[in-house]
This record gives C-alpha cells, structure tokens and sequence, in this order.
C-alpha cells in the first residue's frame, strides 16, 4: 500500500519573461519523487511550455508586467487590484485545504515588491503554526537587479527574510556569483543561504553532431525582444550579402501579436531568413547552429554553456534593469561568450559581431549545475528536522 506524498506548496510569478517560470518548473519535476507539488502559477502559461508531469498546476488570475515595470491583468475582465485580492484568497485557501510541509517561495522578498499583499499574509499564517508550521524557503536566481533605493530595498527584504524564511537557497555557483555581490543590506541576513548550483533544464547529454551553418536569434519569451529582432533583420540583410548566412529568429511566445505580424511582414522578402513564433527549448536549438545572438537571462546563459555555442549576448538594460548586464560581463571575463552593449546595437555592427563569432571559440563552462537535485536533497534533508520555527524571528 503506498504512503501519500507530503504537500509542496510553490508559489511562482513571473512577469517579463519565462525565465522565473522555466527554473521553476525544472526545480518542481525534480522535487515531484518526493513531495505531492502544488504550483501556484501567477503570470500566463506561455504556449509551448507544458506542465511538468506529476505537478498540480493552479493557475492564479494571471498577471504580468508591462515593459515599464507596471502591473498589468492578462483577463481583460478584471483589473490589477481585483485580481490581486482574488489572488490574495485563493494562495491562502490553498494553504489552508493542502497543508504543505514545505512552502517555497520564487523571488520575494528580494523582488515581487508588487505582490507582497499576497505573499505576506501567507507567509505570516506559516509563521502562526510556529513548530507545526511549513518549512518556508526562498528560491533565488544567481544576482538581483539594481534599485532606485537599493539601501531601502535591500534593508527591507532583509527583515523579511530574517523573520518569515527558514533558508534562501540560491541557484548558483558561488565561485561564479554571490548573493553579496548585489545585496548589501544593512541588517546583515541572519537566515541562512544555501547554495545550490545552477538549474539547468533536465536533457540528454548533447550529440556531438556537426552544426548547421545558421544564426540563432532569440530573446527568451520576447517581450524584450523588439531592439534585438529589428536589428537581426537589418543585420540579416548585410550577412546575407556578404556570405549568404541563413538566419533563424525565434520570436519567443510573449512577443506582442502586432510585432510578430511586423515581423513577418518586414522578414518576408529577406532571403535566408526563417521566422518562428516560439519553441519549447530554445538550448535544444543552440545546440545545433552554428552562432548564436541572444539576451542574457538566467536559463538563456545556461542554454548557451550548455550547448556550446559561440555566442554574442546584448543584455536587456532598459533602466535600472542590469541584472543581465552584471551576467554577461561575468560571462565574458570567463570568455564563454562576446558582449554587446545594448546602446551599440543595430542592423551593422550585430552583423559585424555575429560575423567574428565564426573564430571565436568559447572556453569550457566549469560551474555547478546542479541546482535541481541538490535542492530536492537539501528540502528532503531539513524538511525532517523536527522543529520548523523560523530561525529569526526579527521586528
């Protein structure tokens, strides 16, 4: 007869792109061998991206962001702050009926500031049940974005760690990043942080096949995108003059509907071009062309070590949002990949760029990579512990 499962409650939202929603679900596949896991999905499904099996999606009112950082409802019949309370019952009813032992939250408090109406009371109904209470962990990429008021910020997501969180566990190499390189708060973190390797989506070990001679352009789910794909045209014109280089540019499944008509509109007379809306595993596709020109988000970086491609990456920087900046320069004095700035991109110089990755040969990506199974063991390990109490209680 076998024994029930414990209940995972993962609550994930994410805004922009899918790179929040693509760690998270590598993380959620491998704890499903030991935990019944719950995902509280807050932003759209994209299309293409399928629910891990053994995971129970429960989908909130799905909300995003705009690329001005605003909040924006993706149901038109229902705005930002009716969804936000909408949201705010249902995380807290799933708390209630589930149960979970473990409670891991994505990001907050370190970002999400905008949806702490609906963390916070969940988080403090765990800290009622005091010993009886979920272990409650952090999932953190490997850097975090600069602020306006980083001091404020950082002091605030500190306190709050410090009094709801048993642990952050951060996804990353700390010889590669850590957490104190882009969080200085002034109370010092006094829950403690794990490091867990990168997370790195669960494939096969990549066929050592010759690459087709083509150029990849992608921007993760490519509402970041526009900058990028408008230069890869004008570049794709130049390259295909000057050696006949076929490109293929992947749209990515949050590129605006009226852009993708733009695209195939604009791209339709260009010869060597092959446009595609989306893919479910845009690494899957490095791993066979020949250069590669990306943004640098989290799972693209990982796509790029992992595949092996020679690589150029122009970091999304609109405003204060460097944290793919701060990735590519790491990236770049490692020579695993070439940097664009993204104030130099356009139709020429991406050419002239994507050309010189033809005799650039990246070195090998020595980082840990294995962020999945290690938090699986580290949750399995301190799950058992028989006191759950925060482990400071702060103001």
């Amino acid at each position: 007869m076998s024994v029930a499962k414990p209940s995972l409650l993962f609550y994930c939202q994410h805004s922009v792109g899918v790179g929040h929603l693509v760690r998270s679900f590598s993380l959620a596949t491998t704890l499903t061998a030991d935990w019944r896991v719950l995902f509280l999905n807050g932003g759209r499904l994209p299309a293409g991206i399928a629910v891990p099996a053994g995971v129970e999606l429960i989908q909130l009112q799905p909300l995003g962001a705009d690329e001005a950082g605003n909040l924006v409802s993706h149901d038109e019949s229902v705005g930002v702050e009716a969804a936000l309370e909408r949201r705010r019952r249902q995380i807290l009813e799933c708390f209630e009926r589930f149960d979970p032992r473990v409670l891991v939250i994505e990001l907050f408090p370190f970002g999400r500031k905008k949806f702490a109406t609906e963390v916070l009371p969940v988080l403090e109904r765990a800290r009622e049940r005091g010993r009886d209470g979920p272990l409650v962990l952090c999932s953190l990429r490997d850097m975090l974005v600069s602020r306006k008021d980083q001091g404020g910020h950082d002091e605030r997501a500190a306190q709050l760690a410090n009094r709801y969180f048993h642990a952050v566990l951060v996804h990353a190499d700390p010889a590669f990043v850590r957490l104190e390189d882009t969080f200085r708060p002034a109370t010092a973190l006094t829950v403690p942080v794990h490091y867990t390797g990168f997370v790195v989506r669960d494939r096969r070990a990549p066929v050592p096949l010759p690459r087709e001679r083509c150029a990849l352009v992608s921007s993760g789910g490519g509402l970041t995108g526009r900058a990028l794909f408008a230069a890869a045209l004008e570049a794709q014109r130049v390259l295909w003059a000057a050696e006949a280089l076929p490109m293929t540019l992947i749209a990515g499944p949050f590129l605006p509907k009226q852009e993708w008509r733009a695209l195939e509109s604009a791209g339709r007379t260009l010869p060597g071009l092959t446009l595609i809306r989306s893919v479910p595993d845009v690494g899957l596709e490095m791993q066979r062309m020949s250069v590669s020109a990306s943004r640098c988000g989290y799972n693209t970086a990982l796509d790029i070590l992992y595949s092996g491609v020679p690589a150029l990456v122009v970091p999304y920087g609109e405003g204060l949002e460097d944290e793919q900046a701060k990735r590519a320069t790491r990236l770049a004095a490692r020579g695993l990949v070439r940097v664009l700035a993204p104030e130099h991109l356009d139709g020429r110089t991406l050419a002239a760029e994507i050309r010189a990755l033809s005799t650039f040969r990246p070195e090998v990506a020595r980082v840990a990579a294995n962020g999945a199974s290690d938090t699986a063991e580290w949750i399995a390990r301190h799950a058992q512990a028989t006191s759950r109490a925060p482990v400071a209680r702060g103001t």
